[in-house]
């Protein structure tokens, strides 16, 4: 595999190695929501993935490939929860030990189950800190692997073993929705997507405060915004990651946003209809097509609910509990 590209057969190759560790994940479907969007709706759920995010399938690929030697040294990861507790855990289940850079006002619950996975967790000001470089002198100063959430081959094609599973399952999907933060969620099931069927349209969505993908996209080339602030924390990014933006500009359609209260109601509609925890970032899919952001969404539709982890405190006071 190049730092250049990542393929289908790639993404097969990680879909064997995380296979009997990673769960494989329900698809959901719902009556009330075919009715509600016009669409055969099928719902890939990451929540049920361990940790609680699709991030455990791109964490466990990449340092399950790490020689013996770097896997004694550990590893570190910067992340603002997901990712951190993906590593935290692979690092744990693979034998090396684990540092992980969170922001300061990560979420709790995020942060404990980081811990609880036997890491060590270091903070700074998101707002005010550079995270990669900071999680790179962290790496280097203490001799460690960095393992990034999504600026890494063997990360994305983790990743796409989301999208590889829910093609395999359903038959017949017309379009492919996508959270997308820093865009390796959506590069490696749009690789899985577009390799299994060229003509499958492929959707991200981001919060309207965090549009650095969309306005990226629009100019072709990577663009910096302010550290958006958005109830959808995991994705809120300045900027698109460098070789996932260079997969997605071959691979994604189109982005469309979400607002922070159109989050809230898809939350509040997967709890009620669905009976299922959604973090904000992992409802924004579904927000989309319940916003009626898809515009004439094909018949068959997958949309990735890309993960739950969301302390209860925090779910009662989004939804005005």
């Amino acid at each position: 595999m190049t730092t250049e590209q990542v393929t289908l057969d790639d993404i097969r190759a990680a879909a064997a190695r995380i296979e009997h560790v990673a769960h494989r994940t329900p698809v959901l479907t719902s009556r009330t929501l075919d009715e509600r969007v016009g669409a055969r709706t099928f719902l890939k759920c990451e929540n049920f993935q361990r940790v609680g995010a699709f991030k455990f399938r791109g964490a466990y690929n990449a340092i399950a490939q790490l020689p013996p030697e770097r896997l004694r040294r550990g590893v570190a990861a910067y992340s603002s929860g997901n990712h951190a507790q993906a590593v935290a855990l692979a690092a744990r289940l693979l034998g090396a030990p684990a540092v992980i850079l969170m922001p300061e006002d990560a979420p709790a619950a995020k942060r404990a189950a980081t811990l609880g996975y036997g890491a060590e967790v270091v903070t700074y000001d998101r707002y005010t800190g550079d995270r990669a470089a900071i999680g790179e002198k962290l790496a280097a100063d203490r001799g460690l692997t960095l393992i990034p959430p999504y600026e890494h081959p063997h990360v994305i094609a983790g990743q796409g073993t989301t999208g590889l599973e829910l093609m395999e399952e359903v038959e017949g999907l017309g379009a492919l929705i996508t959270p997308v933060g820093g865009g390796g969620l959506m590069a490696g099931c749009a690789t899985a997507a577009r390799g299994l069927d060229p003509a499958i349209r492929t959707i991200g969505v981001e919060p309207e405060a965090g549009d650095d993908y969309k306005r990226s996209l629009e100019a072709g080339h990577r663009v910096r915004i302010p550290v958006p602030r958005t109830i959808a924390d995991g994705q809120a990014l300045e900027t698109p990651g460098e070789l996932s933006f260079a997969i997605n500009r071959r691979l994604l359609d189109e982005v469309v946003l979400v607002s922070d209260e159109e989050i809230r109601e898809a939350m509040a509609f997967a709890f009620t209809r669905l009976k299922i925890v959604v973090e904000p970032s992992g409802a924004t899919g579904l927000a989309a097509l319940l916003a009626g952001r898809i515009a004439e969404p094909p018949p068959r539709v997958g949309v990735v609910v890309s993960g739950g982890n969301i302390d209860p405190a925090r779910f009662a006071q989004l939804l005005g509990a």
